[in-house]
């Protein structure tokens, strides 16, 4: 049923769905490149649950939930995906240094999409939360995006200045968009309703798992509990 809400907020969709249009749950919109963030968001949670004991029951049940979510993101590419990442590769290739800031634990980098191809490190530091929620409601006309981008560049280009910490834009071109119908094919395999929600599970149990990480539950408490404490929840045989 809840992809039937997108189809009912966003009549005019063709082959690809409308970035930051309505979805049709109310403070939800459509996320303009949704593969690649959960792409980095699983595989961020599953480099974070290293850090458990393999032993950890929450570790596994995590971790195999995980990985099927990502065979499934991974495995449906976009049109143009095989062409667009041998030119990725190409440019990587002809300067790694400059692209060492994207590069994640794993080996890959984060496929981090951009309104146009100029990325800057600060862009690829990206730290996994999400895009502020906006209000339901009709799109912006392109004369208000173009007046909309042309204020936020006039403010970067008085408040930012280059440093030692920010080099020059990198060359980065965005992933293709999956198609619509690729979408729903996702959705209905991973069956967590539309893909924004399933990318705001997905960072929720990032944070999650980096909370256990820093707290460390499975180590010995520093104060043993009385004898007996514990006895009333133990499993009756």
């Amino acid at each position: 049923m809840r992809p039937a809400f997108r189809l009912l907020a966003n009549v005019k969709q063709g082959r690809y769905l409308e970035p930051f249009a309505p979805t049709g749950l109310t403070g939800l919109v459509t996320h303009p490149s949704p593969r690649p963030t959960l792409i980095y968001l699983y595989r961020r949670t599953l480099e974070k649950l290293k850090e458990f004991p393999e032993s950890s029951v929450y570790r596994q049940s995590t971790e195999a939930l995980t990985r099927h979510r990502l065979q499934i993101v991974e495995s449906t590419k976009p049109p143009g995906f095989d062409e667009w990442l041998q030119r990725v590769k190409k440019a990587v290739a002809e300067n790694p240094e400059r692209f060492e800031a994207a590069r994640l634990p794993d080996g890959t980098y984060a496929g981090i999409q951009q309104g146009d191809n100029k990325v800057t490190v600060a862009d690829l530091e990206w730290d996994g939360e999400g895009m502020e929620p906006t209000t339901e409601g009709p799109a912006r006309t392109p004369e208000e995006l173009a007046r909309w981008q042309q204020i936020m560049d006039e403010v970067a280009g008085k408040e930012r200045k280059p440093s030692d910490f920010e080099p020059k834009e990198l060359n980065w071109e965005a992933e293709p968009p999956l198609e619509a119908e690729q979408i729903a094919e996702i959705e209905n395999k991973i069956g967590g309703g539309l893909i924004e929600e399933v990318i705001q599970v997905a960072e929720g149990e990032l944070k999650l798992v980096e909370e256990l990480a820093k707290d460390k539950p499975w180590e010995e408490l520093a104060e043993k509990p009385p004898a007996g404490q514990w006895e009333y929840f133990e499993r009756k045989a």
